[in-house]
């Protein structure tokens, strides 16, 4: 895939990194030639240019681009401006990087396909493992759902699922168990799975469904 990563805070130079790692094009964009210098060895391109500049966004292909991340700050006005641009010049898909609830209001209304929100979700991640001990792994779904990893609370040890019957009991729906003895991962459980002290329950839902579990 082609992907184009414009801002190379710390935020967006380790997703630039990590793509082309996975294997995909990637292209680059900051002001700073600085940050420019230092991706410019781990990406497919890196070009230091205003991205709040429709001309520059234009010459770039953009509509050659599978995914366009827009990770600027701290200043508002630019990704906002970067976005509107990139909507208006055909870019298929927009993921940007918000830093507060209204700014991802404007992002939205002028044409982001996706809004992320790294510091807070990983802040929410840090919570729920501080106070959850049973929390391994969180996800933020759409709002007010989400899956998280969990090891089996005690009461749940040596009971298969239809025993536990969690989506009746808790409105949560196991998604997967990951086993540590062997090494292998089951999608969709069966209803006659015994969980044993070092399965990994993978479970969604309503996040204050997920509260009760993590509560046992």
């Amino acid at each position: 895939m082609k992907f184009a990563v414009i801002g190379l805070g710390s935020f967006g130079s380790n997703i630039a990194k990590t793509l082309y790692e996975k294997g995909n094009e990637v292209l680059t964009v900051d002001e700073d030639k600085d940050k420019i210098e230092e991706v410019k060895n781990f990406v497919s391109h890196a070009i230091s240019m205003d991205a709040a500049d429709k001309e520059n966004l234009q010459a770039m292909g953009i509509k050659d681009m599978d995914v366009v991340i827009v990770s600027l700050g701290p200043e508002m006005e630019a990704s906002i401006l970067t976005v509107l641009y990139l909507n208006e010049l055909g870019a298929k898909r927009i993921v940007a990087k918000a830093l507060t609830e209204d700014h991802a209001k404007i992002l939205e209304s002028v044409g982001a396909t996706e809004v992320i929100y790294p510091e807070k979700d990983m802040a929410i991640k840090t919570a729920l493992k501080l106070s959850c001990p049973n929390v391994l792994e969180y996800l933020p779904l759409i709002s007010g759902f989400g899956i998280q990893e969990i090891a089996p609370p005690e009461k749940f040890i040596g009971k298969n699922l239809r025993e536990l019957d969690l989506r009746n009991k808790y409105g949560i729906q196991v998604i997967a168990i990951k086993e540590l003895i062997p090494e292998k991962t089951t999608f969709v459980p069966k209803a006659d799975f015994v969980l044993k002290d070092s399965d990994i329950l993978v479970i969604m839902g309503e996040d204050k469904q997920l509260e009760k579990i993590n509560a046992l």
